[in-house]
């Protein structure tokens, strides 16, 4: 068996193939090297080009936002949406979160559980965000969907946030039933939890007064 001249003359190459790393978001957005979570750095994106993005839920990020909502579980969880250009340098982020959560019960801290499905609205501005003169030390945007434009969009830190407001003040399970309680020393008509209500104790003043 012959071998081909071209073979012959020039050294045989090796060519290897190495896995790219697990990209956390579609149209090129990148993850910070040094982030638990992906971040959307705006140094690679466009001004005039939007990105989608589909969150990858890792062991985690569902071990981070667990911890920081003090979730019993995190599961199903989803986020997706797009950044798109606004005017003057300023961004838009749009998208739907989804999952389901649980929860101790605010009575009985059995497991609760809960389904949430959202829509998630973020506008960073490169000017100045107007901030609430009400909020402490001035830190409160006048709108809570606005907030100032960094060097990053934290995607993780977004949907925690979004999800926090989604969530149950005070989860109850079915069973959990409130029992009512008296307040009061001996031989005074005790306060019972609804008497001592703002509401309740206006209501009584205005009866007083008529």
């Amino acid at each position: 068996m012959s071998i081909p001249a071209d073979l012959r003359e020039s050294p045989m190459r090796f060519i290897t193939t190495v896995p790219k790393p697990k990209i956390l978001f579609k149209n090129g957005a990148k993850m910070r090297p040094n982030q638990v979570g992906p971040a959307i750095e705006l140094k690679h994106l466009v001004q005039n080009r939007g990105v989608t993005f589909d969150l990858t839920f890792t062991e985690p990020v569902i071990l981070e936002v667990t911890k920081d909502l003090d979730l019993l579980t995190l599961r199903k969880a989803k986020f997706t949406g797009t950044v798109l250009p606004l005017s003057k340098g300023d961004w838009e982020l749009s998208g739907t979160l989804g999952a389901t959560v649980e929860q101790p019960c605010s009575l009985t801290l059995e497991p609760v559980r809960t389904r949430i499905d959202a829509a998630v609205l973020r506008r960073f501005r490169r000017s100045p965000v107007k901030l609430s003169a009400t909020g402490p030390d001035n830190e409160i945007p006048d709108d809570d969907s606005e907030e100032q434009l960094g060097e990053i969009i934290d995607i993780i830190r977004i949907f925690s946030e979004a999800l926090s407001l989604e969530l149950p003040d005070y989860p109850r399970a079915e069973n959990a039933e409130v029992t009512s309680a008296e307040y009061g020393p001996p031989g005074v008509t005790p306060l019972t939890d609804d008497s001592i209500k703002p509401f309740a104790m206006l209501a009584n003043l205005k009866d007083k007064l008529k």
